[in-house]
């Protein structure tokens, strides 16, 4: 069977096991890094990720990681915060989710001990398939530190981005998506955030794709910002990027529309999981907004399917059950399987077959 037109992919996290949060351990970490990979190649993603396991931290639950893994080994940075700090930051922060920022800018910012490569080395080594290394943008980073060295977000964004840079020179992965969940709620800095995170795209190595994910936050199942993608689309189109990875199963259906102003060469990834819903998706309705999406976008300009964000607030089953809709929807949009039984599936099977002539 010919490879498929559109790929599968998953955005980065996958919920944390209860044996490894029990027992955490280096070769625990590797046995359920690699438990998470093979779950993703059993059902068929193409493009895999090693579920960001390395980075969990138990007392940061709310960010999964995502933040405090990165900026607490960089040089220039204190983790331990005043009381006064404390209250500064929780009355100036743009991060009303969370009260306590992840550290203190009080010096030039530099890498310390942020050793990157060492995850994405033994994650590569685990996968059979393509792989994906995910690392969070230097805009979220700098909006979540209480900085009181350059009193600027854009100078402080601009040093963490030349951090990331370095990092990411040197990492060996298919494809190296750095994530941005802060931005969309603040649009207006897009400018300063689209020159910092050129700084680390431009670093990705040319065997590898560089790509950027946006979303409107997951925070126990819940959105933090607010905002539209239109009011990005600046940005988007500034991004030095293969392709971008967007939620929009939890997004209005009529706001898929502003993406036809994507500039032509950058791939579209199309978020068709909506990870704030236990509920698992059927095939037909993965099927359902591929279909839409190419009708509204035009044949060819979806690249990616995935889900909106991460899985780490879900539970496994819910999110393993996810993950093979993911596929199975795609198979049956592209005519690699059969339609379910059932009056939903015969009411599908034509509108499918004509998608597919387009």
């Amino acid at each position: 069977m010919a490879a498929p037109r559109i790929l599968t992919t998953v955005v980065g996290s996958y919920p944390v096991p209860d044996w490894l949060a029990a027992a955490p351990s280096e070769q625990a970490l590797v046995d359920a890094t690699r438990v998470v990979i093979a779950t993703q190649e059993q059902a068929g993603i193409d493009l895999v990720c090693d579920g960001e396991l390395y980075r969990f931290d138990l007392n940061h639950p709310e960010t999964n990681g995502m933040i405090e893994y990165f900026v607490r080994p960089m040089s220039g940075i204190r983790a331990d915060i005043g009381f006064s700090e404390w209250l500064e930051y929780a009355k100036a922060s743009g991060m009303r989710f969370r009260t306590r920022p992840p550290g203190v800018v009080e010096a030039a910012v530099s890498a310390g001990t942020l050793n990157l490569p060492v995850p994405c080395a033994r994650a590569r080594a685990l996968a059979t398939k393509p792989f994906k290394f995910t690392l969070t943008g230097p805009h979220m980073l700098a909006k979540t530190l209480h900085d009181r060295y350059y009193r600027s977000p854009e100078k402080l964004a601009d040093a963490i981005a030349r951090v990331l840079a370095e990092q990411v020179r040197r990492l060996d992965a298919d494809v190296i998506q750095i994530d941005e969940a802060n931005l969309p709620g603040h649009p207006d800095e897009w400018i300063w955030a689209a020159r910092a995170i050129n700084t680390v795209l431009r670093a990705v190595p040319k065997s590898a794709k560089a790509a950027v994910h946006l979303c409107f936050g997951n925070y126990g199942g819940q959105s933090i910002q607010t905002g539209t993608w239109a009011k990005l689309m600046d940005y988007l189109n500034a991004l030095r990027v293969d392709h971008i990875v967007m939620e929009c199963a939890h997004r209005p259906p009529e706001e898929l529309a502003v993406f036809r102003d994507l500039r032509k060469d950058i791939g579209f990834g199309l978020g068709v999981v909506d990870v704030k819903r236990t509920e698992i998706e059927s095939a037909d309705e993965i099927a359902r907004a591929i279909e839409r999406a190419d009708a509204i976008l035009g044949r060819g300009r979806v690249r990616y399917v995935h889900p909106d964000c991460g899985f780490w607030m879900l539970k496994r089953n819910m999110a393993d059950g996810k993950i093979r809709a993911l596929v199975e929807g795609r198979d049956l949009y592209e005519g690699r399987r059969r339609p379910s039984k059932g009056r939903s599936a015969r009411r599908r099977k034509p509108a499918v077959r004509k998608a597919r002539r387009r």
